[in-house]
């Protein structure tokens, strides 16, 4: 059962000119993407931006998701990988790179010669699927707000309904996820429970939280979160991307306004909608 899998993450990292990040490790003598097993409680989306940066000196920023691998092991036991497209953060420059006992050689390759030096038909078969997505995009995070106090238990202004302690939890977890996908502008419902969900990450960042009313269960209208979204898609953001955070209610509009599917987002999930040109040319489902 794959709940008992291994479990790892790793990126395809790629830069200008279509070449590709590979690392060769020497107990194996094989040439993969860099990856590695997830930390107890560690989400894979942070685990993949880890060990990009402990395997090649690189921090990264995340793109579209990839196919999970899914293959069994010397051991017995089978192993599901995460894997992502992503690019550097700054340099990409690895020449000081300081070979050791785990990666002895990390090495920009072009993308036809890594597919002849990868050692395993599925790290070749993930290349392949990598290719098509490999244009830089910029995410638009769709965030649904933590789990909040009941509305039956709450006699003041809805507006005004805070998280609980596992609402907070979840926002406190939500700071490293948007961090891997680069966000550099948030923007949420003016709702309580809404700006206690972003807070933590834009007190991290350094950005400011920018209210919006017409994301609030009040005060929608498709009229106004279509023409929110069509900004946000817009909005060059210094290359960087957004997280708008809003309500179970208001979500369908947005995912329309995006032309992506439907999907339902548990309190503290997100929808990550990676865009081009202000078109959506990939999505996924990230649970906090």
């Amino acid at each position: 059962m794959e709940s008992r899998d291994v479990r790892a993450a790793g990126a395809v990292v790629t830069r200008k000119g279509g070449e590709v990040l590979l690392v060769h490790r020497p107990k194996y003598d094989d040439w993969s993407f860099p990856k590695g097993k997830l930390d107890p409680g560690e989400h894979a989306v942070t685990a993949a931006v880890r060990e990009v940066a402990e395997e090649t000196g690189l921090d990264v920023c995340l793109g579209p998701a990839l196919p999970r691998q899914r293959y069994r092991m010397s051991t017995g036991r089978w192993k599901s990988v995460d894997y992502w497209t992503a690019r550097a953060v700054g340099s990409d420059d690895v020449a000081g790179y300081r070979a050791n006992d785990e990666i002895d050689a990390v090495e920009w390759v072009d993308r036809q010669a890594a597919r002849d030096r990868l050692t395993y038909p599925y790290d070749r078969d993930t290349l392949d699927e990598a290719h098509p997505l490999r244009r830089r995009t910029r995410p638009l995070v769709v965030l649904r707000h933590g789990k909040a106090r009941a509305r039956g238990g709450w006699t003041k202004d809805d507006r005004l309904r805070p998280l609980v302690q596992l609402g907070e939890s979840q926002a406190q977890r939500l700071v490293p996820l948007l961090a891997a996908f680069g966000v550099t502008a948030v923007h949420s419902s003016s709702s309580t429970r809404c700006v206690q969900t972003v807070a933590p990450y834009a007190d991290v960042a350094g950005c400011p939280v920018v209210l919006h009313d017409e994301l609030s269960e009040e005060d929608a209208t498709v009229e106004a979160v279509v023409d929110l979204v069509d900004a946000l898609l817009d909005d060059d953001v210094d290359g960087g991307g957004a997280v708008l955070c809003t309500h179970r209610p208001v979500l369908p509009t947005v995912l329309d306004a995006l032309e992506v599917p439907d999907v339902t987002l548990e309190p503290g999930a997100m929808l990550i909608a990676h865009h081009r040109e202000g078109r959506v040319v990939a999505s996924q489902l990230v649970q906090p």
